[in-house]
């Protein structure tokens, strides 16, 4: 399965009065993976960004075990499920060779902003995404 892998580096801020990331960070780790990830997505024009953008529309984590601080960045692994006219699902795992701290999976779905509403994939989109399809 064609996974794309990101090396998250980790902040000091991001630590939490118990001595582990917080939380509510790995929000933010993930959101950072998916931007990586389909950045070619993104177009350049401000008004087709609007009418050709994406939403999240669920997201759940399953916390696994804590994360501590260190230097070394730790890895996403993202793929692709469920892909469909106007959504797919993104699993990930936050995780490094020896642990792994969180797996969620999100749901996401194409949007217009313009017009309001759940839009369809263009051809070229749902080539970019199912290339990380499982």
């Amino acid at each position: 399965m064609p996974r794309y892998t990101y090396l998250c580096p980790l902040r000091w801020a991001d630590m939490d009065a118990n001595g582990h990331m917080n939380n509510a960070v790995y929000n933010t780790y993930l959101e950072d993976t998916r931007f990586r990830m389909f950045s070619d997505l993104v177009p350049d024009d401000p008004a087709e960004r609007l009418a050709c953008n994406f939403v999240v529309r669920e997201q759940t984590l399953r916390y696994v075990r804590p994360l501590v601080y260190r230097e070394q960045p730790v890895r996403i692994e993202a793929w692709v499920e469920d892909l469909k006219g106007a959504s797919f699902t993104i699993r990930c795992t936050i995780q490094d060779d020896d642990d792994v701290y969180v797996e969620s999976r999100t749901l996401i779905a194409g949007f217009d902003s313009i017009a309001h509403r759940v839009r369809r994939f263009q051809e070229k989109e749902r080539e970019a995404i199912a290339a990380f399809a499982a």
